[in-house]
C-alpha cells in the first residue's frame, strides 16, 4: 500500500506540471508569438498616395513696414529713424490695431565703411539704421479696409519699405483636420480598388505620413508694382485689397497590408 503513495503522488505532480504548461502556453506564449507575427514587415504590401483640400476664406492679415534712415551722425539717424517710426505706429493705432498686433521683428544699425587708399585703413563715414513692424489685422470680414488705409497711408508718414501682405486662417489646424479627413478616404478607396483589381484583399495599415503645401500669399510690393521699396515716401492712394480664399491642402501617403 505504501509503495503506491508516491506513484500517486507522481501521476498528480505530473499532471499539476502539464495543466501548468498548457495553460501557460495558452495565456502566454501564444499571444507572445501573435505579437511577434504581427510585428513582422508584411511581405505583400501597396503604398498609395492621396490628396485632401478644403477652401477657406481668409481672416487674418499680416504685413511688414520698415524705416530705413541713412547718414553720417548716429544720434541724428537714430533719432530720425524714431520719430518716423513712431508716427506710423501711432497711425496704425489709430486705426484700431492693438498694442498686442503690433510687434517689432527688426532692428538692424549697420555701419558703412570706406577705404583709404593713402592710410590703407577703413574708417565709418555713416550708419543706416532699419526697424521693422509687423501688424496683424484680425477679422477681416470686418476690418477689410484697415489694411487698405495702412498700407495707403504710412509711406506718407516716412515708411520707406513695405515687405508684404498676407492673407491667411488664423485656425488653420480645423480646415486641415477636414483636408487630412479627406485625404485618408481617398488613400483606402484607392488601394481597395487597386487590391480589387488584383485579386487580393486589403489587410491593416502598415505606416502613413502626411506633408503639407507652403502657405499661399500674395507679396504687397509687387502687387502694385513698386517693388516694395518706397524710396520716394510719397503718399499712395488706398489699394483695393481683394483677400480671395485659401486652399487648404494636405498630401497622404499610406502602406497597407496585402492578403
Amino acid at each position: 500500500m505504501n509503495d503506491d503513495k508516491p506513484k500517486k503522488y507522481f501521476w498528480i505532480l505530473l499532471d499539476l506540471f502539464l495543466l501548468g504548461l498548457i495553460l501557460n502556453i495558452f495565456f502566454f506564449v501564444m499571444p507572445m508569438l501573435d505579437k511577434i507575427g504581427d510585428s513582422r514587415y508584411p511581405v505583400r504590401t501597396i503604398n498609395v498616395s492621396a490628396e485632401g483640400k478644403t477652401t477657406a476664406k481668409p481672416d487674418l492679415a499680416q504685413f511688414s513696414f520698415s524705416v530705413v534712415t541713412e547718414g553720417g551722425d548716429l544720434e541724428t539717424v537714430a533719432k530720425e529713424n524714431n520719430e518716423r517710426l513712431s508716427k506710423a505706429i501711432e497711425f496704425v493705432k489709430k486705426e484700431g490695431i492693438p498694442n498686442d498686433d503690433i510687434k517689432t521683428t527688426q532692428y538692424n544699425l549697420s555701419p558703412r565703411y570706406e577705404y583709404d587708399e593713402h592710410r590703407k585703413k577703413s574708417f565709418i563715414t555713416g550708419y543706416e539704421l532699419t526697424q521693422t513692424v509687423l501688424v496683424k489685422v484680425k477679422e477681416l470680414d470686418k476690418n477689410i479696409d484697415k489694411v487698405s488705409s495702412i498700407l495707403g497711408s504710412i509711406t506718407e508718414l516716412g515708411v520707406n519699405q513695405v515687405s508684404g501682405v498676407s492673407f491667411t486662417v488664423e485656425d488653420q489646424e480645423k480646415y486641415l483636420a477636414q483636408a487630412r479627413t479627406e485625404a485618408f478616404e481617398k488613400a483606402k478607396t484607392k488601394a481597395k480598388a487597386m487590391a480589387d483589381a488584383n485579386g487580393v484583399k486589403l489587410g491593416r495599415v502598415i505606416s502613413f505620413t502626411e506633408y503639407q503645401n507652403g502657405p499661399i500669399y500674395m507679396p504687397y510690393g509687387k502687387a502694385m508694382g513698386m517693388g516694395g521699396d518706397f524710396s520716394a515716401a510719397e503718399a499712395m492712394p488706398p489699394a483695393p485689397i481683394q483677400t480671395g480664399t485659401n486652399e487648404i491642402v494636405t498630401s497622404v501617403s499610406v502602406t497597407y497590408e496585402l492578403r
